[in-house]
């Protein structure tokens, strides 16, 4: 009984199985449509008008111009054909920044790269700007504004944009072209920076990385079924797309410019090829006519290009999108008329993902042809993937099927495969957050590494060399500082007793320095128990801090300090006969002698910090930590 409710809850004839796949795209798509750029916040200043002051096509001479023109400035309107550089000048308000305030700068689109310079300065460069061009057509860019840079009387912002003709791109996204700027706050601009790489760039690469393992699953399943070529067909298309689909987040090519368009548009043939012989073997037939047909394309397709040459090359693959969207429509209602007439079960769910398959191809045409303009976020490239892995889970559920009526028990072997199928994941859930946790830690000590390596030899060198004590002082501290820090990146979990001594040697050592008599007390010097390197780096910043303020604040002669650890905390009381805190902090203890920076570390590690004074009366601070 519990196999047969497996089957059926796994039966693409349950409308459960579309409803839920429905949900997930929907829910994708919005999220997608979420990141388009929001209403401008009031601090917001949207730049839509710049000058061009030069221009220089890639093998020519520097033009001088000086035209006006509105951004979002498409290269295939106000200059077609052109290959090469246009810097364009912004006038931006002569009043600086607030001190406490980081401007920035975001650029949705600027295609293929972009140098900016403000005031002169140059401020950010994105790989090369010479052939072959950083391509960063789909990368969003976020310029920091230093406040040191504004003048008065006036601040100049230039963008150098290098970019390429429409003709001489196959996609209308990777034509050259600037979009507006935005100046604001950096933190108002961050989150849109963010959201805009996620959905350009990060969901690119995780599709693509997901899309060759699920291709190459399916290649493994066609060579265990060799009689059945569409599995064949669909891992080599699934590994296509995931190979035309990285062009969208990988800037740099060995390659020029020509080669790399030329190589990732004869590319597309064959991946719309093994579309379409895919459905045709899917369903169950094959046409000899058609199969010589795409053979023939996929030869056609690259002697076109030969022929129209480098000028009229969008204008070929415009006509050949054109062209791929056709044949794909044809074999899908060829697919979808064989599936009902045999009555599939698989029916409604193919019909609905290959029906949005072919609405997202329309689009994608109609921004190739002008007929809309080029959205901020290219759905095609991650929604399409969605439909793929519909497509393969029921072909998985298809060769599920065919083990299950080749096997006498199949109630047994589709328990077998579920146990298998759960094992699978929870191992593959285990190895990532192994493999993550790996690449942290390696990370963190390679960072550990080159500040002990780099960093303190420099230091040291200082403390040893320098002529002023005061300098030598001042390394001498910082290179304490990095050595903990150090110790805090290696993430080595220290004994408390092993952390009391070197807390008591230090405060000892630095009170007795400045005459204060210390009453160390605690009764855990042989305490086995560990804690964590976070919370040994941020309760020893925190004891410093403490005994920096008993030293140059307080006025103390005398300090106390007891700890105490019970099963789940621990407790630290530092107490001095000092003066206390000046009324006039008096209800404000959070703004002076570093008390925000002690608390702020405490409530880091889930603690808290607790300070009691009063003048005249001394100081106690009372520091809790979990354990």
């Amino acid at each position: 009984m519990t196999s047969l409710l497996s089957m059926r809850c796994c039966d693409a004839r349950s409308p459960r199985f579309f409803n839920v796949f429905t949900v997930l795209l929907l829910l994708l798509l919005l999220s997608a449509l979420g990141a388009a750029p929001q209403r401008a916040a009031a601090a917001e200043l949207t730049l839509r008008r710049a000058v061009v002051v030069e221009e220089a096509a890639f093998d020519g001479p520097t033009r001088s111009v000086n035209r006006p023109v509105e951004l979002p400035d498409a290269w295939s309107q106000t200059r077609p054909g052109f290959d090469g550089f246009v810097t364009y000048r912004i006038e931006l308000p002569a009043t600086p920044p607030a001190k406490e305030q980081l401007l920035a700068l975001y650029i949705e689109r600027a295609c293929s790269n972009v140098e900016v310079h403000f005031n002169g300065q140059l401020l950010v460069r994105h790989g090369s700007m010479t052939p072959p061009v950083t391509r960063n057509c789909y990368y969003p860019h976020l310029v920091m504004l230093p406040a040191g840079l504004f003048k008065a009387e006036g601040n100049r912002l230039e963008l150098k944009v290098a970019g390429y003709a429409l003709e001489h791109v196959a996609a209308r996204q990777r034509a050259g072209g600037l979009s507006e700027v935005v100046l604001a706050p950096q933190a108002e601009l961050l989150s849109r920076y963010e959201r805009q790489l996620f959905w350009n760039v990060t969901m690119g690469q995780v599709v693509g990385v997901t899309i060759v393992v699920l291709g190459l699953f399916m290649l493994g399943l066609a060579w265990a079924r060799r009689s059945e070529p569409a599995y064949l067909y669909f891992g080599l298309l699934l590994v296509g797309w995931a190979v035309l689909g990285s062009r969208m987040w990988v800037r740099h090519m060995p390659l020029d410019h020509w080669t790399v368009e030329i190589l990732t548009s004869t590319l597309s043939a064959p991946v719309v090829a093994l579309a379409v012989l895919f459905l045709q073997r899917y369903g169950g037939h094959s046409h000899r006519p058609v199969n010589l047909a795409m053979m023939m394309q996929c030869l056609l397709v690259p002697a076109s290009i030969a022929l129209a040459g480098e000028e009229h090359f969008f204008t070929v693959m415009a006509l050949w999108s054109s062209a791929y969207l056709v044949e794909v429509t044809w074999a899908i209602g060829h697919y979808l008329r064989h599936v009902w007439h045999e009555r599939r079960p698989e029916f409604w769910i193919m019909s609905g993902a290959l029906i949005l398959l072919v609405a997202l191809a329309a689009v994608e045409m109609a921004v190739q042809h002008g007929w809309i303009g080029v959205p901020s976020v290219h759905l095609i490239h991650f929604s399409m993937p969605l439909l793929f892995f519909a497509v393969g889970l029921r072909l998985v559920q298809h060769f599920v099927q065919a083990l299950q009526a080749a096997e006498v028990a199949r109630y047994q072997l589709e328990q077998r495969i579920s146990e298998k199928t759960a094992e699978i994941e929870r191992s593959y859930a285990e190895l990532a957050e192994a493999r993550i946790e790996q690449v942290a830690e390696a990370e963190r000590k390679r960072i550990a590494g080159d500040l002990h390596d780099d960093l303190g030899a420099k230091l040291l060198t200082i403390v040893h060399t320098s002529g002023d004590e005061r300098i030598s002082t001042l390394a001498r501290e910082a290179l304490e500082e990095m050595r903990l820090s150090v110790r805090g990146l290696t993430g080595k979990p220290v004994k408390v007793a092993d952390a009391l001594a070197d807390w008591r040697a230090e405060v000892v050592s630095r009170l007795g320095q400045a005459a204060v008599q210390v009453d160390w007390m605690t009764a855990h010097e042989s305490d086995e128990r560990h804690l964590s390197a976070r919370a040994y780096v941020q309760t020893t910043r925190i004891l410093r801090e403490a005994t920096s303020n008993i030293i140059k604040h307080s006025g103390a002669s005398a300090c106390t300090i007891r700890c105490v650890i019970d099963a789940t905390d621990f407790n630290l009381v530092i107490q001095d006969n000092g003066r206390g805190i000046p009324l006039e902090l008096d209800g404000k203890l959070d703004r002076g002698h570093g008390m925000a920076s002690m608390k702020r570390r405490a409530k880091q590690l889930a603690g808290q910090c607790l300070v009691e004074s009063g003048p005249g009366y001394g100081t106690v601070i009372r520091l809790t930590l979990p354990l």
